[in-house]
């Protein structure tokens, strides 16, 4: 009667282990949307961030997605898919001349940048990933306001 006792929870054990592994886990959609783009020329690089620490990342190596899509009308959006729930930042470049790289005048850059959670940038206001960050934890749609110095 025990080994009939402990073959059925072990039974009952392998076959729950079994549903949780082959359930999927829930993944959302983040679509980010740019404006007001001081002109049309290049594209918008959108650089996805989901670590403490990566940002600032100026050659664009700690992010854990990049896209890139052209502009229309002074404007830009692209999306996200399959990711899951976690803290996330986003950087936005308008890379005017197609690059991929910030390009700088005297320290400066002097193509638009942006990043979640910032209405401006300043040597007082310098982007992190703590102060970009937000949680994602359902389909998302966010505006980033890109900068022009």
């Amino acid at each position: 009667m025990k080994q009939i006792l402990i073959f059925a929870l072990v039974s009952i054990s392998i076959s729950t282990l079994s549903s949780f592994s082959s359930q999927k886990e829930k993944t959302y959609s983040l679509t980010v949307e740019v404006s007001d783009l001081h002109n049309s020329k290049g594209v918008v690089q959108f650089a996805l961030y989901n670590k403490d620490g990566t940002i600032p990342d100026e050659d664009y190596k700690n992010c854990c997605k990049i896209l890139k899509e052209k502009i229309h009308n002074g404007s830009s959006k692209i999306t996200f898919s399959n990711l899951p729930q976690g803290k996330y930042a986003v950087n936005i470049l308008h890379d005017e001349n197609e690059n991929g790289e910030i390009d700088k005048g005297f320290f400066l850059p002097i193509e638009g940048i942006g990043f979640s959670n910032f209405q401006s940038i300043g040597f007082s206001n310098r982007p992190n990933f703590s102060k970009a960050s937000f949680d994602l934890n359902c389909d998302k749609k966010i505006a980033v306001k890109v900068i022009y110095m």
